[in-house]
């Protein structure tokens, strides 16, 4: 089984599993993972992804090079699929070329201290194709993004902490219950909210500031005519827990 999808109440896991390779994704864990992820973001009940690696060494060293390069790739989170439900990385070890593009498309990137994340297609004659020339600029200042991609430069959990790569660096025994800890606390609010709250900052990030800000409002005003901001403004009133449902 090249993938694992499992999931427990809110929380969905993603585990890339082909350790022996690095978790290097070939066609077959390609397609598993397109569909993997669509099944994630049609499932009403699933409120929160979490994507890692098999083993303690890799979270993915990317497209596995024993294979021909696909011309045409399933549709992915890197590029075809949007999914505004939150996501977490939890980077258990290398994470390089499309598996730190992986990450990158997450909202989240949890990285254990002995994590390593480059992108290093130059050294192959090409270059980052699922996003890393784009979403890594918009991510860390553009200086240290051009560092990383034409030096195809190596960077240690601890300097991806420093450049804002990755939001936290945890010992690796302690990665997995970090990074469920902080899906249990987002699945603690209310999923319509945070899934508008991350469609006004992604959709935002594109638009002027007068956009932006009429976008935030449209959304905001959706959210007010929830069942679900109902109960959060009675329970807050009451001073007791909100029961969220995503209605």
């Amino acid at each position: 089984m090249v993938l694992k999808y499992e999931k427990k109440d809110h929380i969905t896991v993603i585990t890339l599993n082909r350790p022996e390779a690095l978790n290097a994704f070939n066609g077959e864990m390609l397609s598993r993972f397109s569909k993997s992820l669509m099944d994630f973001r049609d499932d009403e009940n699933a409120w929160v992804l979490i994507i890692t690696g098999a083993g303690g060494k890799a979270f993915s060293a990317g497209f596995d090079l024993k294979e021909n390069v696909p011309a045409i790739f399933p549709p992915m989170i890197t590029r075809g699929i949007e999914i505004f439900k939150p996501m977490i990385a939890a980077i258990n070890g290398m994470a390089f070329g499309g598996g730190l593009e992986v990450a990158l498309a997450c909202d989240i990137r949890i990285a254990a201290e002995h994590a390593e994340l480059s992108v290093p297609e130059a050294r192959l004659g090409l270059m980052p194709g699922w996003g890393g020339t784009q979403r890594l600029a918009r991510l860390i200042p553009m200086s240290k993004a051009i560092e990383m991609v034409l030096m195809a430069k190596v960077v240690g959990a601890a300097e991806a902490l420093d450049m804002g790569l990755v939001n936290k660096v945890v010992p690796p025994a302690r990665l997995m219950n970090t990074v469920m800890d902080w899906a249990t606390r987002i699945c603690e609010l209310a999923p319509l909210a945070v899934r508008a709250a991350k469609r006004a900052i992604v959709k935002g990030s594109s638009l002027s500031l007068e956009e932006g800000l009429g976008l935030e409002e449209e959304l905001f005003e959706l959210l007010r005519e929830t069942e679900d901001a109902k109960d959060g403004i009675k329970a807050f009133v009451e001073k007791r827990k909100p029961e969220f449902g995503g209605r």
